[in-house]
């Protein structure tokens, strides 16, 4: 017989489904699971590539090009829109700002999220309630907040400066002032952003057994030792998870930057000059879609070092 023939009463579709099952070390029933779950998964894979990778790659293709948006491969221009990204002292300035903003508002968006979180993880009245009113501003898109928040830091009808004149503290221009400014948006970006790293911290917290904490409070560990040695070592896969997300969004920043400094209450030059806020900039203002790619791809690149610097890090711990 043939090693392709079918066996007598089976049907060639079952004979190829034997045929893969005894190749992957699988049985049908296994094997029938996974091919109902690709087979699912296919339409969603399939946007996503279209969506997402194919524009992605598209990107790093414009990237080497002197292009505009009507013509995107106008003329091959190498590695040049690169090396002149190093020379544009505005990408140096919107490298800066950007890295500047993504550290303070990882740094102090985790760490307030995390005691918020160890807080509420015990016998709190009413936790749900505090958890709802931290999780709101996260669930609110970020247009309308910003407009909110530019309102606040207004320099003649804001609400911080009214509250700051009970102190005798004289009204300040928030978003005016180029030392304040990039401040003020950090403030606002922490705000927005707490109440999703603590709802994914508080499920970790909530996700360690009970019995760890009880034996470490029988051998007479505090709430110190016992967050330092039970929260802390058991946490640190949703701590790393808190922290890739954080400097991702991090470093995205654009809406907030583009709707509270723009017209003419905005900081001045270039104090809040952001990196997305440069290739929206340069692609869609000067029609330099080729050297915004560009600024892409460096963005991109600096996340995913980023990303795997600190998953090296969580890993040698």
């Amino acid at each position: 017989m043939s090693a392709f023939a079918v066996p007598p009463g089976r049907s060639f579709s079952e004979s190829i489904a034997s045929a893969v099952a005894r190749a992957f070390h699988i049985n049908r029933n296994e094997l029938s699971k996974r091919v109902f779950a690709y087979l699912a998964l296919a339409p969603i894979l399939a946007i996503y590539l279209v969506l997402r990778i194919i524009p992605i790659l598209q990107n790093f293709l414009y990237s080497l090009y002197h292009s505009t948006i009507a013509n995107p491969q106008a003329s091959f221009a190498g590695l040049e829109n690169f090396a002149a990204l190093f020379e544009d002292r505005l990408f140096l300035i919107s490298l800066r700002n950007t890295t500047l903003f993504a550290v303070f508002v990882t740094v102090f968006s985790v760490a307030i999220a995390l005691a918020l979180a160890v807080l509420l993880a015990g016998k709190v009245r009413c936790g749900g309630l505090y958890e709802a009113l931290f999780f709101l501003p996260v669930i609110t898109p970020m247009v309308p907040v910003s407009v909110v928040w530019k309102w606040i830091y207004d320099p003649t009808y804001g609400l911080l400066n009214y509250f700051l004149s009970w102190f005798g503290v004289k009204p300040l221009a928030w978003l005016v002032y180029p030392n304040l400014a990039m401040w003020a948006i950090i403030i606002m970006s922490v705000w927005k952003v707490i109440g999703y790293n603590m709802v994914i911290l508080l499920v970790g917290i909530r996700d360690i057994p009970e019995t760890f904490f009880e034996a470490a409070r029988i051998d007479g560990a505090g709430r110190l030792g016992i967050f330092r040695y039970i929260t802390m070592p058991l946490l640190r896969p949703i701590l790393l998870f808190v922290f890739v997300i954080s400097t991702i969004n991090a470093y995205n920043v654009f809406t907030q930057v583009f709707i509270m400094t723009a017209g003419p209450q905005g900081a001045p030059g270039n104090a809040v000059r952001t990196l997305v806020f440069d290739i929206y900039e340069n692609a869609f203002r000067y029609f330099k879609t080729g050297y915004a790619a560009s600024e892409a791809v460096v963005l991109f690149l600096i996340i995913l070092v980023l990303t795997l610097l600190q998953f090296g890090v969580a890993r040698e711990k």
